[in-house]
């Protein structure tokens, strides 16, 4: 069962009681990695290990359904398309305990003839939350920097 988060806005990205924000650089250009986040939603299953399903939604406001190992699913509004600087969503409903609001924001900027993309998770809730969501960096690190470079190697072939 899904329980509902707190709606936030793209300002939530700056003021959230936890943000973990990782950076990388990648030789696939803005446009290109832009189009594999905001509109091959199917395709992140592909590059991000994590996720084993997504797929759009189009209700009053484009989404996302996202469905990562363990079982875990969101609900997603996105927040911003902004070609080719600014991809963000808002997790609206989740069965994961402990979040109140989750907003993820995918920026990208260009470097030399590739790309400086940086994720920020920004995100509330309980104390525990708060507390394992810090410890976790690490392990979000790690997973940012092999998605993005899983996403490199996939847009090199296209």
């Amino acid at each position: 069962m899904l329980r509902r988060l707190r709606h936030e806005g793209l300002d939530f990205v700056e003021t959230a009681p936890v943000r973990l924000v990782f950076a990388r650089e990648i030789s696939a250009p803005p446009d290109a990695v832009f189009h594999a986040l905001a509109e091959d939603v199917p395709g992140w299953a592909e590059w991000f290990s994590p996720v084993t399903q997504a797929e759009p939604v189009q209700d009053t406001r484009p989404g996302r359904r996202i469905r990562l190992r363990g079982g875990i699913r969101f609900q997603e509004t996105v927040l911003a398309a902004d070609k080719p600087e600014v991809y963000a969503y808002c997790v609206d409903a989740t069965n994961a305990p402990g979040p109140r609001a989750l907003v993820e924001e995918w920026r990208l900027a260009p470097a030399g003839t590739g790309t400086r993309v940086q994720w920020t998770f920004a995100a509330d809730g309980s104390a525990p939350f708060r507390m394992v969501l810090k410890a976790a960096r690490p392990g979000l690190g790690r997973a940012f920097r092999d998605a993005v470079n899983a996403l490199d190697r996939r847009l090199a072939k296209h």
